[in-house]
This record gives structure tokens, sequence and C-alpha cells, in this order.
């Protein structure tokens, strides 16, 4: 069976999307599984868009290991400026996991995201082991060396800690163990963040729950600055630094929203064979 779909990426943080609005197609576990394998297709996240209902585009995220997750940052940007395209459309609203996502194209390629409310107050918000204090998370092989992470929910669970240089962080052999911590029910998007002495730039070192190590993560950029922010430790507003470019964050304590703007990529038009 061939399957029309689409590739884009946001910094280099790559998605499969398939529109299901003309045609509806459904993938078994193992099929997205396949389909995610770097030496088949490859992707970071694969996002389906659903029929509107009343103004929003519904859309369905899973990772490489067949588990849907409620919130992608860039995937959702990258399929916002998809949809602006059928119509030259400048503002489109998505819907991921009952949250209503307000996206602006603003210029070629750019495009700017409201990421909705943040929640950072309790345990249950991230979600976080019961007793646990988001602000201050203690993971004892991790403490020593790093400190405390801090917990914030962004639409996904995430961590950031922050250090003196992300970069010699092993991400790939600390990150999972952190991800399948018993303190995350639900598992954990992981990042070390390395804050510049302007508190305005930051770079990061990112895992991502279900996918690895990638090249960029937007949720993890929203989430590295709301905590850094609340933390004093950043300004509101900051230029999050990947391999292959930046992302511009706002958090607004004021209504708790998150807002990220940055690029997406050209659209490339692929076939999936199952």
């Amino acid at each position: 069976m061939d399957i029309k779909a689409f590739k884009m990426d946001g910094l280099g943080n790559d998605f499969v999307i398939i529109d299901r609005r003309k045609e509806d197609v459904s993938l078994s576990k193992e099929q997205i599984i396949k389909i995610g394998n770097r030496n088949n297709v490859g992707f970071d996240q694969i996002i389906f868009i659903e029929k509107k209902i009343n103004d929003a585009f519904p859309i369905k995220i899973f990772n490489p290991d067949g588990v849907e997750v409620g919130a992608c940052g860039n995937g959702s940007r990258c399929v916002a400026y998809l949809i602006s395209k059928e119509n030259n459309q400048k503002k489109i609203k998505l819907k991921a996991n009952n949250r209503i996502l307000e996206t602006e194209i603003l210029d070629e390629k750019m495009v700017k995201i409201n990421m909705g409310l943040t929640k950072f107050e309790e345990s249950k918000d991230i979600p976080l082991q019961e007793g646990l204090n988001p602000r201050k998370v203690s993971i004892d092989f991790l403490e020593k060396e790093y400190g405390f992470g801090y917990c914030v929910n962004v639409g996904n669970p995430h961590i950031v800690f922050f250090v003196k240089d992300c970069e010699k962080v092993d991400i790939k052999k600390i990150g999972p163990k952190i991800e399948n911590h018993h303190f995350f029910p639900e598992r954990v998007n992981v990042t070390f963040a390395e804050v510049a002495d302007d508190y305005e730039n930051i770079k990061v070192n990112v895992w991502e729950r279900g996918a690895g190590k990638t090249k960029a993560c937007g949720t993890a950029a929203c989430a590295t600055v709301v905590v850094g922010y609340l933390n004093g430790l950043t300004e509101r507003a900051c230029n999050v630094h990947f391999k292959e470019g930046s992302l511009e964050i706002f958090s607004d304590m004021g209504d708790c929203h998150v807002y990220m703007t940055g690029p997406v990529s050209d659209i490339k038009e692929i076939t999936l064979k199952i």
C-alpha cells in the first residue's frame, strides 16, 4: 500500500505529515515504528492532520516508538505552514490533545505559535511522582554533578537542568535513564541548558521521550525559558540555539502561556510504502 505524505523539519527536527482530511489513513504501532526507523524514512515525530472541527484542525502526534504524545512545537509549526499554503491563510488554529494552538505565518517560512498554558505548580501537572516538588527535583545519580532539575508541562512533560557546558553532557548515556526514571509515570523529555551571560541566549542538549537525541525540540526550548525565567536564570524572552539555528521563545507569566517563533523547511512530498 502506498500512502501520500509530506516531509518537513524545523531546524533539523524532522516530521512525516499525513493529511487524513482527504483520505482516512490508519497505521498500526508497528507500522509507525517501521516508518520511523532511520534506515527506512525516519522521523522525530509523525503527525496526522484531521478534518477541521469548528475553527481548528485536530492533529495527532506519535513518536518513533509508536506512542502518541500531546505536543510537538516544531511539528505544529510545520503543519500550520503546510495548511497555510492551501489558501494563503496567515493564521491557523490547531488542536492537539485538547489544547488549542494558535499559529501565525509571519514571513516566508517563519511561523509563530502560542503553545498554550504551561503547568508547573503541582506534581500532577507534569506528571511527577506524588509528593515531589516540580521546581526542585533531585535525581540521585545526577545531583552531585548537575544539581536539581526543574519540571514543567508545556503540552508534554519536561525536566531541565542548567549547566556550564551542555555539550559536555553525555545525553545519549544519561538521557534514557532520566526519561525512564520512576519519578515520571509518563516518562519525560530531558534538557541540559547552558545560559549565556546576557541571560537571553541559551544553548541546549535535548533527549526526547520516545525519540532519543534530536537536532532540535520546540517544546524543550519553551520549557527551558519558562523554568529559567521562573527561577531567575533567564529573561522571559530568549533565543534558544540548536545546531541548525535558533528559536525565539517568550514566556508570558501573565497568562502562563509560552510563544515560539522560528523557521520551517520546504514542503517535500513523499510516498510511504506500507
